[in-house]
């Protein structure tokens, strides 16, 4: 199912968690669990990879993982905001020491000229509080985002995970 490359960025998450005896969780919507997929498709990642939440629509992103509607309705949701509040979110509702968001406009439709079919945010939130979010621009279809957004997404973690 996943590219080589997929699985062995997914291991290196997994190995750097389980260096750090630590457990993440995930909060997707425009890669709809492909992050979660690809760190469970390696053996023995349930001692990393506590959960995985999906939330698609606005109403997801509220009621799975907390997000306020008014972050929504101020920020949109493609926002570092609303990133933001889907990694606190996933780290509030899980036993995890850190999360990952993944929010974006894979297309064809969505984008508005402030906001291109592409554009990919990330949040990663800490059990201590802090969070970061980065934004990225991908070219080419939805398949091409969502893929680039999947492995973008690895090394963040990856990083995130040896910091």
């Amino acid at each position: 199912m996943f590219e080589a490359e997929i699985l062995s960025a997914a291991q290196s998450v997994l190995d750097a968690c389980r260096a750090r005896g630590w457990h993440i969780a995930t909060a997707e919507s425009c890669t709809g669990g492909l992050v979660a997929a690809a760190l469970t498709a390696i053996a023995g990642s349930s001692d990393v990879v506590e959960r995985g939440f999906v939330a698609y629509t606005n109403e997801a992103k509220s009621q799975l993982l907390g997000v306020p509607p008014e972050t929504i309705a101020e920020y949109g949701a493609v926002s570092p905001e609303t990133a933001a509040a889907m990694a606190r979110g996933a780290v509030s509702r899980a036993p995890v020491d850190f999360a990952i968001s993944i929010i974006g406009i894979a297309g064809p439709g969505g984008a508005t000229p402030t906001k291109p079919v592409g554009l990919v945010l990330f949040g990663l939130a800490r059990r201590d509080g802090t969070c970061r979010t980065e934004r990225h621009i991908f070219p080419g279809d939805r398949s091409a985002v969502r893929q680039a957004a999947l492995e973008a997404a690895l090394r963040l973690l990856q990083a995130e995970a040896q910091s």
